[in-house]
């Protein structure tokens, strides 16, 4: 056949008699003018625009623009696009049923949508290079094509054709929409003024973009990256690459902000106060606030919601159509819209542009949520933080407002809002949807579709009720994990002595046990989730049941296939709401009571602005915990009250009264202070404290001295009274100097030191600018350089919660540093030298404080114990009962007050001579030994954190970038396999099995309703037949559902409960040296985090994968069975697919590391400003703390959107990629043309891959994320254990050996591991039965290493100890340790009672507990005790001072009667009289058993019967003290001369 364009089965076509204009030809051919003048213009810029920019490579961002109308031009040409579908699609229609061809019905649309397409590009060009002039092309364009569009209209009513007609309609709209564009591009000339005018205005693009340092471009793209996340594409795929980190991501655009939002909701939750001021009795809402700060989003944010739910409703109506259209193909020439809409083609594309609207407005809706969500938090955050930082102190103390309430608003309650607000457009889009619904399917069957739906609604409050008891479950379980993790950390904490005393079966067991508690309320969890999955699961089955079977017997008209499967799919779409719709409510009511308690802190006490302080920044927070009546330690000399008083700050002081007296610094008249209770704790002070001088503060224990500090500071409510900060006195020589100085903040020292979570130098300076030789002089005054070099990074070193421990004394001495370190005029040290020894105490107030500070002229406030200092002062302030007794200088008070200067005296001469007790018991080097003991191993530390996180599947070497590449990129199976054995081969077996079964029965049943809808003659038999089979699949199908979800739900606990049991008896029984290299918070990570991933997180993913990949496989199955064809087109589908996957599953892998990586600092620095709000208010750092919280939540932010943005990302293209299924699916069945029931399953299946094909890839990255936990868990399995049995049997072994004590070494060497160097060498030494012998020798000469080896703790790889005539390391591990006792160094007690740790085996009657508690002199305290033996202990003893845990471990080894008895240091940690009491008990009660003493001092060992004396791992000397001091240079005589 010819072509022609009008063709050639008409002769007049052509004729134009009757006037040009009259031609319908010529008309169409004259539309094609406007396109083809488009595409010769555009073409030659657009290729030499690109040629230019090529050599570029890509236009940075800073060039974008949006110019006026952006959005509303790109909605335009879509939509003009799709009427330029319908035309093409209506013109092709038309032509099929002519006698010949006529280009000129569908020729013009294809020109227009490739023009229309073109114009858009061009536009997007012009717009991200800023060439506003290049637009004028397009106006052209759009005033041709309006023109020529009008004539086309004219003509057609003129001759007169009817509105109904669908190119009548198609016309006018293109007119309409060509109009709409014409008049966009006029609104730009007018705004941009770019031609016609003399100034064309210059624009800049938006502040982001300018900064190079924003990453997140979704506000600034245009819509159609907007809509399919484009711009992603760059940072998934250089993922591949190297690992995203923060600098990948950027910073958040200033509309995201913490800050920019924060103003918002700030203004609009001023607003509420304002209204409710007259109200007393109404509380601000923050609702409201949140509403007008975050209301327009949200509404945005619904309306694509509702569009999108609408949207949905086409796919069932279109499966409808076109099933129906197979049924009855008849032809009719006249195009109206009824005709074109029953062409299957027609409804076919349709569906695949209905599905693309949808996904897109449905992400839309869902990204807009989630970053209001996200503003919405950062906004929550900055106001909770501005309130911590203004907290009055005594609420805190007072223990209205606890440090947990604080941490939960910002861990919890934030979250809890920000979901809520993800969910919330369901609340109101989920009615319309439902009821939308059930409209369409009544519309579809009538009644019965009623029946099916009240099926659905009924068991929704099921799902509710299921919903409950799962929050719950989760509730108990998280109880007793809290509860399991205490234990596992007090095993942690003490394994040492476990493993010495052989007690570790024991608190292994205590351990289990509440893991079994643990387990039961997990399998209440998991049985309420795999409830509420099979709810899921069994609920439309059981609706599509009762429906079709109602159906078949109330009408007498067959089930038709189109209204079958339209209603199946109807019945999917109903599901997802009703099941949504308990979360929804379950979040909507936590939401509701998160408020309350947001409101409940926004509205608690404020510190005062009084008139001097000018609280500009004044902000309190809390940390003290008052009244909880623990004297804490020993040293903690101080009653509950003060206690807490010490940790607080004050906010800058400003000052403008003038001052009477120039050389006061402060003064205080008159002042009456209280904590807020109302009863004054201070009353009637009235002082005044001298500049540049010292001012000492001394009185008892509890008589208000650091009250009177944070009075001075202003955290105390002041009931009457006055305190003036005078100003820097001017004419001070040091002029210069004291300007520099910051005049209103006050360095402070609190009594209970606070610690940044930050390095040893940022604790410091603490914000102050740096300066080497200030810096060094300050660490010297504070003897803190021997610490630091003991640090493995030196001062860079990060401390504090998350880095290392250090000691009280060591944290005190930094907090004193930083107090020195500020230039400040005034400084307030309270009780600096409460946990520092008395070297380091003389030492600071030599070098730090009458050198350092006194050369300064500083002022400085000391509150201090120790009186010995009292004749440096200045000025003394003595206080007594919340009163000042006297104040003036030392002569003033012996003169005025003798009996007390006398009682000062008798108890300076007392404190003298502790002190030279104290001589010898130097705390400090003790301090320092441990933490050498905590960090000598951080060699092996780093490795093993290495080791960690490479994979143990690769073991070649080659470190190339493409090995990095492809472990990223590949799924971790190996240790999925590892997961799903761990948890039995017959539930795996039982899984797969049901799984696999219940997917077969859904096909079957969906098969079954085809075949049955298809059957052309029905008569009543053959529909009783097929009704009975139907419910008989059906009901198969809900059993099967259950039985599945139950068995993935009984299998991921069976593995977590193996893997949990593993592990602990693993970490157990492991080598002592695996507990001194690996940090306990990495073992205890195993135990809490991975654990709680293995426990709840696994199994749902799990379960949701298997659902959604198996659901995917039989859909496709299922459209390839109707229709063969569809296979070819899977090809480069699967091939798209695939590569999405992959991609997306490293960056979202990566991105949700950085989410949780950020949030802990975030969660840190709030702990830690409400811990140390006194010291950041004192300082008046408020501003710099706010400006990091800032910061933090941000960078927590901008992670967190990229995450979710990432999403988006992928569902999108998941989406897309199923319509492109659906359309290909449709089209293959309708030109296959099987029967219409399968088409009808075929486009039903096709639809279901939609919703799930995205779920797959989601599961598949949470997956791998959590199976890093069980790998984790696995690479501690792969450890080795001590070796426990030993060649003679337990029986073999004398029961009361060892019963002498007679101990031979011969030729021993030790090393701890077989791959080090020997720590021992060839010692020999035979200590008779009953001796007392002394082990001596510098740090590191392997003391310590020799006790260890009685135990067989460290690897003796040569010569023997034999004890009672039998070779220790033939015994059986636990009888040897269970045979002899040991004293450690470190005090340890376990929570539990005395009972329980004197004797955890409960072997001993209360008598013998009480002998031993007698011979430790501890009978009378423990009597005293509520409960005696049962009185319980706290855990780590914490309620006994260091003394008495020592004491009690004394009786420990007393109560087991071994005749071997090890000391190792045990007296190093506590004070002489504790000391005195052991050395005698072990003279008396332990005469006749064999004591090794290994000594920290020698003083200790010079009345023992026997002395060794290591040096490098030898035994270099060995006899009695009194020989060994007659060799003048021998080693003995010279650790005695040092007093080592």
């Amino acid at each position: 056949m010819t072509l022609a364009f009008c063709g050639n089965d008409n002769a007049s076509a052509y004729n134009i008699s009757a006037g040009v204009l009259r031609n319908v030809c010529f008309v169409d051919a004259l539309n094609l003018v406007p396109h083809v003048f488009l595409l010769f213009i555009t073409f030659p810029i657009l290729f030499i625009g690109w040629g230019s920019q090529s050599s570029k490579v890509q236009i940075h961002h800073n060039t974008w623009l949006h110019f006026p109308g952006h959005n509303l031009r790109w909605i335009l040409t879509f939509t003009l696009l799709f009427v330029h579908v319908c035309e093409i699609a209506e013109g092709i229609v038309s032509d099929t049923q002519m006698k010949s061809r006529h280009l000129h019905l569908f020729l013009p649309a294809i020109m227009g949508f490739v023009a229309a397409t073109v114009s858009i590009v061009y536009y997007h060009n012009i717009e991200t290079s800023n060439f506003p002039k290049l637009l004028l092309a397009l106006f052209l364009y759009w005033i041709m094509a309006f023109v020529t569009k009008t004539i086309k209209l004219v003509r057609y009513c003129q001759d007169g054709v009817p509105f109904s007609q669908l190119r009548f309609c198609i016309t006018g709209i293109m007119v309409i929409l060509y109009g709409l564009l014409m008049a966009v591009e006029i609104n730009v000339i007018r705004v941009r003024r770019y031609v016609f005018f003399m100034n064309p205005q210059k624009v800049k693009p938006p502040e982001d973009l300018q900064d190079l340092g924003v990453r997140f471009l979704q506000p600034f793209v245009n819509l159609l990256s907007k809509a399919t996340y484009w711009w992603m594409n760059t940072l998934i795929i250089s993922a591949h690459k190297k690992p995203v980190d923060l600098k990948a991501i950027g910073k958040l655009p200033i509309a995201m902000r913490a800050l920019t939002n924060y103003v918002c909701l700030k203004e609009a939750y001023e607003e509420q106060k304002k209204k409710v001021e007259d109200h007393p009795n109404r509380s601000p809402s923050i609702w409201l606030a949140m509403y007008s700060a975050f209301g327009r989003p949200i509404l945005l944010s619904s309306t694509f919601r509702y569009l999108a739910d609408l949207l949905g409703f086409a796919g069932p109506l279109c499966i409808s159509g076109i099933v129906q259209g197979f049924q009855n193909t008849t032809n009719n020439t006249n195009s109206t819209e009824k005709e074109f809409l029953r062409n299957v083609y027609v409804l076919a594309v349709l569906l695949f542009l209905a599905l693309i609207l949808q996904r897109t407005f449905l992400q839309a809706s869902y990204y807009v949520t989630t970053e209001t969500g996200i503003n919405l938090r950062g906004a929550l955050l900055a106001m909770i933080y501005n309130k911590i930082l203004r907290l009055s102190t005594s609420n805190l103390s007072m223990g209205e407002m606890t440090l947990g309430q604080i941490n939960n608003l910002v861990a919890i309650e934030t979250n809890q809002l920000m979901w809520f607000l993800f969910l919330c457009p369901n609340l109101w889009a989920m009615p319309v949807q439902i009821i939308m619904g059930v409209i369409l399917l009544y519309n579809l069957l009538g009644v019965s579709a009623l029946v099916g739906a009240a099926v659905i609604v009924l068991l929704a409050p099921i799902q509710y009720f299921i919903a409950t008891k799962l929050a719950e479950a989760q509730k108990s379980t998280l109880d007793y994990s809290t509860e399991r993790l205490k234990k596992t950390n007090e095993i942690l904490k003490g394994i040492k002595l476990l493993k010495l005393y052989a007690w570790e079966h024991i608190f292994c067991t205590s351990v289990e046990e509440t893991r079994m508690k643990e387990l039961t309320s997990l399998k209440t969890f998991a049985l309420h989730t795999s409830l509420s999955i099979f709810m899921n699961a069994a609920i439309p089955i059981a609706a599509v049941l009762a429906t079709f079977v109602t159906y078949a017997y109330t009408n007498d008209k067959p089930l038709q296939p189109a209204q079958a499967f339209a209603s199946l799919s109807l019945f999917h779409i109903l599901v997802t709401p009703l099941f949504l719709l308990s979360t929804v409510v379950r979040f909507a009511v936590k939401a509701i009571v998160s408020v309350q308690k947001l409101n409940e802190f926004l509205l608690s006490d404020e510190i005062g602005d009084d008139s001097w302080r000018g609280g500009d920044s004044s902000v309190p927070y809390e940390s003290c915990k008052k009244h909880t009546g623990l004297h804490t330690k020993a040293i903690n000399r101080r009653q509950p009250l003060r206690y807490q008083l010490e940790s607080y700050e004050q906010p800058a002081r400003k000052q403008t009264r003038p001052v009477e007296i120039d050389d006061v610094a402060i003064k205080v008249t008159n002042g009456y202070f209280s904590w807020g209770s109302g009863l004054a704790t201070l009353s009637n002070i009235n002082i005044r404290i001298p500049t540049g001088q010292m001012t000492m503060i001394v009185g008892q224990v509890g008589c208000g001295k650091s009250s009177l500090l944070l009075a001075i500071l202003g955290e105390m409510q002041t009931l009457e009274g006055k305190v003036h900060w005078s100003n820097v006195n001017e004419n001070e020589p040091s002029f210069e100097a004291s300007r520099s100085r910051n005049r209103y903040s006050v360095a402070y020292a609190a009594q209970k030191p606070w610690l940044l979570n930050a390095t040893v130098e940022e604790n410091i300076i603490f914000g102050s600018p740096f300066n080497k030789q200030r810096y060094k002089a300050v660490t010297d005054a504070c003897s803190l350089q021997p610490d630091i070099d003991l640090l493995p990074f030196g001062d860079q070193t990060e401390i504090g919660e998350r880095g290392i421990n250090l000691s009280g004394g060591q944290r005190q001495r930094i907090c004193v540093a930083r107090a020195l370190y500020q230039n400040t005029n005034i400084v307030f040290l309270d009780d600096p030298f409460s946990a520092l020894d008395i070297h380091l105490s003389d030492h600071l107030m030599q070098e730090g404080i009458l050198k350092f500070l006194q050369e300064d002229k500083r002022t400085l406030v000391l509150v201090t114990h120790k009186l010995q200092y009292l004749p440096h002062a200045d000025w003394i302030i003595a206080m007594k009962d919340g009163m000042v007794l006297r104040e003036g200088t030392l002569k003033d008070i012996q003169n005025k007050d003798v009996e007390l200067y006398e009682h000062w005296k008798t108890l300076m001469n007392r404190q003298d001579q502790e002190l030279e007790k104290d001589m010898e018991a130097d705390q400090t080097t003790l301090e320092r030994k441990t933490l050498r003991r905590a960090m000598y191993p951080r060699e092996s530390k780093s490795q093993l954190e290495d080791e960690d996180e490479e994979e143990e599947e690769e073991e070649d070497e080659d470190d190339n970038m493409s090995t990095v590449l492809r472990l990223r990129t590949k799924m971790p199976w190996k240790t999925c396999w590892r997961y799903l054995t761990s948890g039995g081969f017959f539930l795996l077996f039982l899984m797969i099995f049901s799984k696999l079964l219940k997917h077969s029965v859904i096909v079957a049943i969906d098969y079954w309703l085809a075949t049955w809808t298809s059957m052309d003659n029905v008569n009543e038999a053959r529909n009783t037949y097929h009704v009975a089979v139907f419910s008989i699949l059906s009901g198969a199908g809900i059993v099967l559902c259950l039985i599945t979800s139950l068995t993935v739900e009984w299998m991921g606990l069976t593995a977590a409960k193996n893997l949990h049991h593993n592990l602990l008896n693993k970490i157990i029984l492991g080598p002592i040296r695996f507990f001194d290299m690996t940090p306990l918070g990495l073992i205890l990570n195993r135990f809490s985090a991975d654990t709680n991933i293995i426990d709840q997180h696994i199994p749902p993913t799990l379960e949701s994968l298997t659902r959604s990949t198996l659901l995917c496989l039989s859909a496709i199955g299922m459209i390839s069975y109707a229709t063969p064809w569809f296979l070819v087109a899977l090809v480069p589908l699967g091939i798209a697919f695939y590569f999405i996957q992959k991609y997306f599953r490293v960056a979202s892998k990566d991105l949700q590391e950085l989410d949780d990586s950020t949030q802990l600092p975030l969660l840190c620095h709030f702990s830690e400003t409400a811990e140390g709000l006194t010291t950041i208010r004192a300082f008046g750092h408020e501003a710099r703390f706010k400006q990091r919280m800032l910061e933090l939540t941000d960078t927590n932010n901008i992670a967190y959107l990229f995450l979710s943005a990432a999403n988006r990302w992928l569902e999108v293209r998941t989406d897309y990629l199923g319509a492109c299924i659906v359309l290909t699916a449709a089209v293959t069945s309708i030109t296959e043309g099987p029967t219409s029931g399968f088409v009808g399953l075929g486009l039903l299946y096709a639809l279901t891959i939609t919703n799930y094909l995205n779920w797959v890839v989601r599961n598949l990255a949470d997956l791998e994320v959590q199976m890093g936990a069980v790998k984790k868990v696995h690479s501690f399995l792969n450890m080795e254990s001590e070796n426990y049995e030993g060649y003679l049997d337990p029986s073999q072994v004398p029961k009361d050996w060892p019963q002498e004590g007679e101990i031979k070494i011969e030729n021993l060497c030790v090393r701890y591991e077989n791959n080090l160097k020997p720590v021992l060498k060839h010692v020999k030494a035979y200590i008779k039965p009953g001796q007392k012998v002394g082990i001596c020798g510098r740090t590191g000469s392997g003391k310590s290493s020799l006790s260890l080896a009685f135990f067989r703790m460290v690897d003796i790889f040569d010569g023997r100890i034999v004890i009672d005539g039998i070779d220790i390391s033939k015994l059986p591990l636990h009888t040897l340790r269970s045979r002899l006792s040991i004293i450690l160094q470190d005090p340890i007690l376990f929570s539990g009672s005395i009972r329980f740790n004197l004797d955890p085996e409960c072997k001993c009657t209360d008598d013998r507990l009480w002998e031993a508690l007698e011979i430790a002199q501890l009978k009378n305290m423990v009597k005293s005790l509520p409960g005696g033996l049962d009185a319980m202990v706290t855990e780590g003893g914490e309620n006994f001072s260091v003394g008495q845990r020592q004491l009690f471990c004394l009786a420990r080894a007393f109560v087991r009667k071994s005749s071997i008895l090890i000391m190792d240091e045990a007296t190093a940690s506590i004070d002489m009289a504790t000391e005195n009491i052991l050395q005698k008990v072990v003279m008396t009660a332990f005469a006749d058993r064999t004591v090794v003493t290994i000594a920290h001092r020698v003083s200790h060992i010079l009345d023992a019967n026997l002395v060794l004396v290591l040096s490098e791992g030898f035994l270099v000397e060995c006899d009695t003290a009194s020989n060994l001091l007659l060799k003048e240079d021998g080693l003995f005589t010279t650790l005695v001369k040092t007093h080592k």
